[in-house]
């Protein structure tokens, strides 16, 4: 039906319509053109808000991690310090314990001072007084020089006491040396004698044996033994016995001898 309306329509009339219809196109192209365009503005808007949240957002996100870090660094630092603070706490107390103990010695000194001082007020009460009595002295320190050359001197007595004890321990250490030594000598002159006893009944009794053997070779050979040495009538008595056995070695042949001559024949 509208077709044929257009039928109706002058060429002129169609094409007013048709530039109506293009403007209305155009105009609806521009609105849609300044609408999207306003959408890509306000996209764009979006975005750069977006990406700026976002850079704000890894700025903080790095503030935090850096926060983080020092936080723990810090931690750490405060955790080494409070370790370094609990040993230097202990390290000062074993110096206050050390000093508390260094404070009861010295202490306990002054004390043992303190009664020293008492004990020697009696001597400077006494140096005063004899100042007072005497003018021999004019002052304490001529006592106490006095006293000091006193002492000096008794040390010397008694140093030369002590080398005279020294001597003295010297000589008898030598003396008890000289004493032993003399209970040995005599104990080996003791055992000398008697060695010598012993060799001398024992030579007494070879020479009385070797007597007897001379005087039975002698009454063997029908001789007089006479009175010679001991070893004159061992030689005697030894060339006895090399001819005695002579005499039985040649018997001992001559036995042999008749015994084969008078062996019977096997016939």
């Amino acid at each position: 039906m509208p077709e044929r309306e257009d039928d109706h329509l002058t060429p002129a009339t169609r094409l007013l319509e048709k530039r109506r219809e293009m403007a209305e196109v155009d105009q609806a192209l521009l609105a849609q053109k300044e609408e999207f365009q306003m959408k890509m503005e306000s996209l764009q808007q979006r975005r750069e808000e977006l990406e700026r949240k976002e850079c704000d957002l890894k700025e903080q996100l790095l503030k935090f991690d850096h926060f983080l870090k020092e936080n723990d660094s810090k931690k750490a630092r405060a955790l080494k310090k409070a370790d370094e603070e609990r040993d230097s706490k202990k390290h000062k107390d074993k110096e206050i314990e050390k000093l508390k103990v260094e404070k009861s010695k010295l202490e306990k000194d002054k004390s043992k001072l303190q009664e020293k001082l008492d004990r020697f007020k009696i001597y400077h009460t006494y140096m005063e007084k004899v100042l007072e009595a005497g003018e021999e002295f004019g002052e304490m320190r001529d006592i106490i020089a006095r006293y000091d050359t006193l002492t000096a001197t008794h040390e010397e007595k008694d140093n030369e006491i002590l080398s005279c004890n020294n001597q003295l321990s010297g000589l008898q250490t030598q003396l008890d040396t000289a004493q032993s030594e003399a209970v040995k000598w005599e104990s080996a002159w003791t055992h000398i004698k008697n060695t010598a006893a012993t060799k001398t009944l024992t030579l007494g009794r070879i020479k009385m044996a070797a007597r007897n053997l001379y005087q039975l070779v002698k009454r063997h050979q029908r001789q007089s033994a006479e009175e010679e040495e001991t070893h004159e009538q061992l030689a005697q008595i030894q060339m006895f016995l090399f001819d005695l056995k002579d005499i039985v070695q040649e018997l001992k042949r001559s036995d042999t001898f008749v015994s084969s001559a008078y062996v019977p024949s096997s016939s």
